[in-house]
Order: C-alpha cells, then sequence, then structure tokens
C-alpha cells in the first residue's frame, strides 16, 4: 500500500455509498466547521468595514491626516485672512494636498422647538466644494452644503432634529464675550442669527451630532479667541502612508521658517493617530476579542473531526486488519485517516467562507430585515395586549448614536487566508489522534474475533 492507495481508501471512507454511523459524525463535524465560519467570517468583514468605515470618517472630517494647532496668541490667529494665509503657506509644502483653517468653539443653539449645546466650526466657505473628504463623507438630507452667504450655516442631522429646524429656518448662536480687562471685565453673550442652508449626516452621529459649520470670517467675530481651538487641517493622498511622518516633518519645518515660510512659533503638529489613539485602540481591541471568541468556536467544532473519526476506526478495524495484513504500513493506515480529516475540514472551509461572506456582504440588508420583522412583531404584541401600537419607537438594531448607519464591507482576502489555513490545520491536528489510533491497530487481535 503506497500513498496513492492511502489516498484511494480515504477517498473510499469519505463517499461510500452505505452511509456508516461514523460517517454521518464525519458529515456532522463538516457541519460544524462549517456554521462556526460563517460568523467568524461575517464579523471579520463587518468589524473591518465598521472600523475602517468610522476611522475614515474621524480622519476626514475631524482631525485630518495632519493637524496643525495655533495659539491663539499667535499673530496668525488674529484674523480669517492671516489664518488663510498661514493654510495658503502650508499648502505648498511637499505631500499636502490640501489646507483647510478652522475656528472652533462652542456656543448654544437656539431653535423653534428647542435648545441645545454645540460645536460650531468656522471654515472656508467653499470647504463643501474644495474638500474632497467632505464631498464624499458627507450625505445632504435637506438643502445644500453651501456657505453662500456671512449669515448661512450647515448643521448636522442630529441636531436639527433636536432644534426642531428644517433647511431654510434660522437659529439663534449664543456664544459668551469679554468685554474690557481686568476688574472692569464683562462676560456678555452674544446672539447671531443664522440660516440653515442645509442638513448633513456623515452616517456616524458621534461624531457630526453638535456640529454647526458658519464661514470662518462669521466664526473670529463671534467666538471668544480664549476660548476657541485655532488649527489648520491638512490632507495627504494617503492617510495611512508611513511617509506620512516624513510630511509631518516638512510641516514642521515650514512652520519653524526654515523653509522660507513665517516662523509661527507655539504650533504643533499632530498626525491622526496621536490625536485619535485611544479611540483607534478601542476598536482594535475589541475586534480581536470578537475574533477570539469566534475562534473558540471553530476550534470546538474542529474538535468534532477527533471524535467523528474515533467512531469510524471503531467501525473499520475489519478493514484496517485486511489492509494490514496485506502489507500496509500504520504510516499508511493513518495517512488514510489524516487525510479524511483534512478533507472534512476543506469541506468545511469550501462550505463556511462563501457563506459567510455572502452573509457579510448582504449584512446591511439583513439588519434591515430583523429591524422590519422585530418591530413588526412589536406593534403586533402591543396592539393585541393594549389595543394599539402606532405611537411605538422603533427599535434599531444598530443605533446610529454609536454605529455607522450603513456598513461599508471591505473584503480582508490576507486574513481569510490566514482563517482558512488555521481551520485545516486545526482540522489535522484534531484528527492526529485518532489516526495514529488507526494505524496502531493490531490485525491479529480483529482477524480473530472475525
Amino acid at each position: 500500500m503506497n500513498i496513492k492507495s492511502s489516498l484511494l481508501y480515504a477517498k473510499k471512507l469519505l463517499f461510500e455509498k452505505n452511509a456508516s454511523h461514523g460517517k454521518r459524525t464525519l458529515i456532522g463535524a463538516v457541519v460544524c466547521i462549517a456554521i462556526s465560519l460563517v460568523p467568524l467570517v461575517a464579523v471579520l468583514v463587518i468589524s473591518d468595514g465598521m472600523i475602517s468605515g468610522i476611522t475614515g470618517r474621524i480622519i476626514g472630517l475631524s482631525s485630518q491626516d495632519i493637524s496643525v494647532a495655533l495659539s491663539s496668541d499667535e499673530e496668525v490667529c488674529a484674523s480669517a485672512e492671516n489664518l488663510q494665509k498661514l493654510s495658503d503657506q502650508l499648502l505648498r509644502v511637499d505631500g499636502i494636498v490640501a489646507a483647510v483653517p478652522e475656528l472652533q468653539g462652542t456656543a448654544l443653539a437656539v431653535g423653534s422647538a428647542s435648545r441645545s449645546g454645540a460645536t460650531v466650526r468656522a471654515v472656508p466657505q467653499n470647504v463643501f466644494e474644495t474638500n474632497v473628504r467632505f464631498k464624499t463623507l458627507f450625505e445632504v438630507e435637506e438643502g445644500s452644503a453651501a456657505l453662500d452667504s456671512a449669515r448661512s450655516a450647515v448643521i448636522g442631522s442630529k441636531l436639527a432634529h433636536d432644534l426642531g429646524v428644517h433647511a431654510g429656518d434660522s437659529i439663534r448662536l449664543i456664544t459668551i464675550n469679554t468685554v474690557g480687562e481686568g476688574e472692569t471685565a464683562r462676560v456678555l453673550p452674544k446672539i447671531t442669527v443664522l440660516t440653515v442652508n442645509g442638513i448633513v449626516s456623515c452616517g456616524y452621529q458621534e461624531l457630526d451630532a453638535l456640529w454647526v459649520f458658519v464661514p470662518l470670517s462669521l466664526g473670529f467675530s463671534i467666538l471668544p479667541s480664549s476660548s476657541s481651538q485655532y488649527s489648520v487641517a491638512l490632507v495627504t493622498e494617503d492617510s495611512f502612508s508611513p511617509e506620512i511622518t516624513n510630511i509631518a516633518y516638512r510641516v514642521q519645518q515650514n512652520l519653524y521658517g526654515l523653509t522660507g515660510g513665517e516662523p509661527v512659533e507655539s504650533a504643533a503638529v499632530y498626525l491622526w493617530n496621536e490625536l485619535n489613539t485611544a479611540q483607534y485602540e478601542n476598536f482594535a481591541s475589541t475586534k480581536v476579542l470578537l475574533l477570539l471568541i469566534m475562534l473558540l468556536i471553530v476550534l470546538v467544532a474542529s474538535i468534532n473531526i477527533s471524535s467523528a473519526l474515533i467512531m469510524l476506526v471503531m467501525e473499520r478495524k475489519r478493514e484496517i486488519a485486511i489492509l494490514k495484513s496485506l502489507g500496509s504500513s500504520n504510516a499508511e493506515v493513518s495517512l488514510s485517516f489524516l487525510a479524511a480529516g483534512f478533507a472534512a475540514g476543506a469541506g468545511g472551509v469550501l462550505t463556511g467562507i462563501p457563506l459567510g461572506l455572502l452573509a457579510a456582504v448582504n449584512i446591511n440588508r439583513i439588519i434591515s430585515w430583523m429591524e422590519h420583522a422585530v418591530n413588526a412583531a412589536q406593534i403586533m404584541f402591543s396592539t393585541l395586549i393594549t389595543g394599539g401600537g402606532s405611537d411605538l419607537a422603533q427599535i434599531h438594531l444598530l443605533d446610529p448614536a454609536y454605529y455607522l448607519q450603513n456598513i461599508p464591507v471591505t473584503i480582508p482576502f490576507t486574513e481569510l487566508l490566514v482563517i482558512a489555513t488555521g481551520t485545516l490545520a486545526l482540522s489535522l491536528l484534531a484528527a492526529t489522534i485518532p489516526a495514529v489510533r488507526a494505524g496502531k491497530e493490531k490485525p491479529i487481535d480483529t482477524l480473530r474475533k472475525m
């Protein structure tokens, strides 16, 4: 008996027409591996899409790739023109493709129905047209994303809902200004009436829930310099490129006046991963924890191969005895059962991974269907019990306050290859003990009982 004969015998064990109890158990092991791989692959793809989607929005709409933080005492922060001039200066640094000056502060926003704290972001009036990330990551829900007048505003959908306003309505921003100095200084409120040109959403409510975008010049007139943040957000070709560190160094050299630009003494340069370290690490650790739990399920499923092969060895003792009496070695017999275990693992991989990908690709539809089913069941039970259910609040399986409203799907081929390889290795490992046991069977003991 050679290797080819061993593989032929393994084929007989797997595809024999008469299904024995051991073979049915082995098929069950294949099904278990496939079922365990479905959530593993789905979690991997969905978590990758969720993390990359949220991270991309945080970088593209908040911190940008490189952020230059400025002190309010600097001359460049004295006016919108000076800040724009610095932005144009940094745009000439090699590797920078866009530069956005910004003044950020807090205010009380008052609408027709309510009031709410707001984060006021004073930006150039054409930022929604010229900034590629603003154009692609923001979805306009009402009106238009345009700051086309001195008293116009673009606000987030959550804030618009809280204030009870729509595109075309007016809101009031109440900010605090200090008049005078020393003991004679007085704190006075300043009320600014703005027209809401548009309502936007980036699909991640936790990020844009309080944003109010206003023209940069207006921000300088209504926001107090002492409590506001001045910055220039810089965009590169690739946020995740290793070259971004060198670009940040060139920006810093420019700010120090070493490359011919105007020196800015108190400027600080930050990369996006320095500003969002805690959140990014939290995403990564959550993903690892979920994958670890899923891998444990796959490990348990792989152990089923071992129990199935043990059952198969017990049923095939006579065949093993005949093969060994005809000259088959222990290794050749063991190889047959190892090949059967490997084939079972391969069957689970070839079934489970495509099903997992199918579930992941259609995850937004699946969640939508589940939400419709849950809300329909809620209305039905409420109608049966109380006689009415039309006024019930909608149940959201993924709360838009903490998750993306639509999960972007990205398929990580390298990680899927690692999962497939690891599952096959676990299958081989699980098949080792029963395969070795089959090779050590003593034919003479079995033949005596025949």
